[in-house]
């Protein structure tokens, strides 16, 4: 498939088919994630995989109750392990370090004729327990995988001159 094929066809799956992916799969998809930018290449990060049905339930529980989480064939965990690290602007990478990884990982499962959705909210200190994660890092967020259930429509985005400028800031 094309990069912009795959960019055009990415959709927020809700529904999945129960049905596992085989590891060769999975790994490549974890590879993408392996390869993203990170701040300062530091690569700050640990993903765990979730593939059991009842730790599934309980992530999908801890997620406000989003049942069809559980659903999917992998849930997986991106958690931070350089919560402190600041970029030279000041910000903090966690976030953009692992939503950048999801990235990548969203469009490679795409590419691979599955379906994903980020999940950013959940119960982190519930989960972050569940899942064994030390107290020192930080449970950013969650990204299910799997074969698709449903095909969602097109959203509405924006038009491209409505969310750009040139040189500085403009209304």
């Amino acid at each position: 498939m094309e990069f912009i094929d795959v960019i055009l066809k990415r959709r927020s799956i809700r529904a999945y088919k129960r049905k596992n992916i085989p590891e060769e799969i999975l790994m490549r998809i974890i590879e993408s994630a392996r390869l993203a930018p990170s701040a300062s290449n530091l690569q700050p990060w640990k993903f765990i995989i979730i593939r059991d049905n009842k730790a599934k339930q309980e992530i999908a529980r801890l997620a406000k109750e989003r049942m069809w989480i559980a659903d999917a064939s992998v849930i997986i965990a991106g958690v931070a392990t350089n919560p402190d690290y600041r970029m030279g602007s000041g910000q903090s990478s966690s976030a953009i370090d692992i939503a950048t990884a999801f990235a990548h990982m969203s469009l490679a499962a795409t590419d691979e004729g599955l379906g994903t959705c980020w999940i950013g909210s959940f119960d982190s200190d519930g989960s972050k327990r569940f899942l064994g994660i030390p107290e020192k890092f930080l449970l950013v967020g969650l990204l299910t995988i799997g074969y698709p259930d449903e095909k969602p429509g097109e959203k509405d985005r924006k038009r491209i001159q409505e969310i750009i400028c040139y040189e500085k800031w403009s209304d």
